[in-house]
């Protein structure tokens, strides 16, 4: 079902503003990251760790599956469909991967935010968590993909794509060959009459000229 024009605008608006703002929050994310990678001084990083629990839950999270959302709502709402074009189907599956290794990496954040929460938690302790920078310089790379694709569209239909545009010229042509049949069908019943008034006509004029 395609959407109209004004939800269908309000739809791009919410995915643009929830997918970049993913990769501003993730970017936000990396710079804690390398404060927590890179510092050995025991505020920094309790505060490092602390701070990449709350915005990993808080902020990333909601803004992966509201792009999720979003995006699975823009492909079926709107010409592009969710498996017709090969740059659709490779963003959502980027962007579901990207969710999943989220949800599971969460995890491993919930706990370093934990032990960084621990009074008692000794500043060599807090050294030996170590950092998430492979997976979250990985997942920006993997949303910068997804948003060139985004923009630039590139071309190439899957094979249901070409059936489902082959289905839709077909049943276009078929319209445009009923709705000819319509406008024909009425000129051919007022055919005969016309002619039968025109021949009387000449009839008339012929016995006109045949009585001078």
């Amino acid at each position: 079902m395609i959407m109209p024009p004004r939800m269908r605008k309000f739809a791009l608006a919410a995915h643009i503003t929830l997918a970049v703002g993913w990769i501003g929050a993730v970017a936000s994310y990396i710079a804690l990251d390398v404060a927590a990678a890179a510092s050995q001084d025991t505020q920094t990083l309790r505060a490092a760790y602390l701070a990449m629990g709350l915005i990993a839950w808080y902020v990333i999270v909601p803004l992966a599956l509201g792009s999720l959302l979003s995006g699975l709502v823009m492909s079926v709402g709107t010409k592009w469909g969710l498996f017709r074009h090969y740059w659709v189907l490779i963003s959502l599956l980027l962007t579901i991967i990207a969710t999943v290794v989220l949800l599971v990496e969460t995890q491993t954040i919930s706990y370093f935010a934990e032990v960084a929460a621990d009074p008692t938690t000794s500043t060599e302790d807090l050294r030996a968590l170590g950092s998430t920078l492979v997976h979250s310089v990985g997942g920006t790379v993997v949303l910068l993909v997804i948003l060139v694709l985004n923009m630039y569209k590139p071309r190439g239909m899957t094979r249901y794509g070409w059936r489902k545009q082959d289905e839709q010229r077909r049943a276009s042509q078929r319209s445009k060959q009923d709705k000819q049949r319509k406008v024909s069908q009425p000129l051919m019943q007022r055919l005969p009459l016309f002619t039968g008034v025109r021949g009387r006509g000449i009839l008339r004029s012929v016995g006109m000229q045949d009585a001078a």
